[in-house]
């Protein structure tokens, strides 16, 4: 596929990260199956430059986060790296906090994204999951959050995502417990959105790429932003931003566009404008 000049590119910095472009969708696969996609350094550092890229972009509807291969989606952080990078204090800050960001830029990127999850998600894959809007998984796949057998501190900001994901009492019992759950019970408490047979992934994907693609991405950027101000205490919720999206959805060349369609009875070509 070429690109144009003016473009953004997606090449990654490492070749543990592979990015592309298929339709709307901007594809990041975690590209380590020697260790079942454990993310490295170098692969938590991949990921904000390719959103920054994609966030003005119109070409990218969506972003979809996947693994390598059958086996994981991520199995956590790259622990071959742990006494170089947390032995120390000052490691543990340095990791803790690129980390942080990497986790971050996908929580706070403000088109649609999802986690395409098969086999294991474990750990940091976890949090890559819970940053993303959407998660699908097959029913096979194997989910937990292993913190407490290993001694690890736990970012709030994870555990906040967690908690506004599967409640309270939910995530205390997968934190507490450590246990691996399946995708079935993951998509019974609420910690995936759709469950699928492990050949029914790509179909499943498929369906959800094809749809935002095509919606408005106005329409889809305000409900994101909306419902994260909905989450936050009533004191702190920016009204005003919520009724600027509101209104800026309905001045839309979009919006006419999607009268028009609905009016001629065909499907609309929304531009994000």
């Amino acid at each position: 596929m070429s690109i144009d000049d003016t473009l953004p590119s997606y090449a990654s910095i490492t070749e543990r990260v592979q990015a592309w472009l298929d339709g709307g969708a901007l594809h990041v696969r975690f590209n380590n199956p020697v260790r079942h996609n454990a993310l490295s350094v170098d692969m938590w550092e991949a990921v904000p430059p390719l959103l920054r890229a994609a966030q003005h972009d119109d070409r990218v509807r969506l972003v979809v986060f996947s693994g390598a291969g059958e086996k994981a989606f991520v199995s956590g952080a790259d622990i071959s790296q742990f006494e170089d990078m947390r032995a120390a204090k000052e490691a543990v800050a340095r990791y803790e906090a690129m980390a942080e960001e990497s986790l971050m830029s996908i929580h706070d990127f403000p088109k649609p994204t999802l986690a395409c999850i098969r086999g294991y998600c474990i750990g940091g894959g976890v949090n890559v999951a819970i940053s993303c809007d959407i998660r699908i998984a097959t029913a096979d796949s194997v989910l937990a959050i292993p913190a407490a057998r290993l001694g690890l501190g736990y970012r709030s900001s994870a555990m906040k995502n967690l908690v506004d994901l599967v409640g309270p009492g939910v995530a205390k019992d997968l934190f507490f417990t450590a246990r691996r759950i399946d995708g079935t019970e993951a998509h019974r408490v609420g910690l995936v959105s759709r469950v699928c047979p492990p050949d029914g992934l790509e179909a499943l994907l498929a369906e959800y790429t094809g749809a935002i693609a095509e919606n408005a991405p106005l329409t889809m950027a305000a409900a994101k932003a909306i419902t994260r101000e909905i989450l936050k205490p009533p004191s702190e919720m920016d009204r005003e931003l919520c009724g600027r999206l509101i209104r800026g959805c309905f001045e839309s060349a979009d919006y006419a566009e999607g009268r028009n369609a609905f009016m001629q009875k065909r499907r609309p070509v929304f531009t994000g404008r």
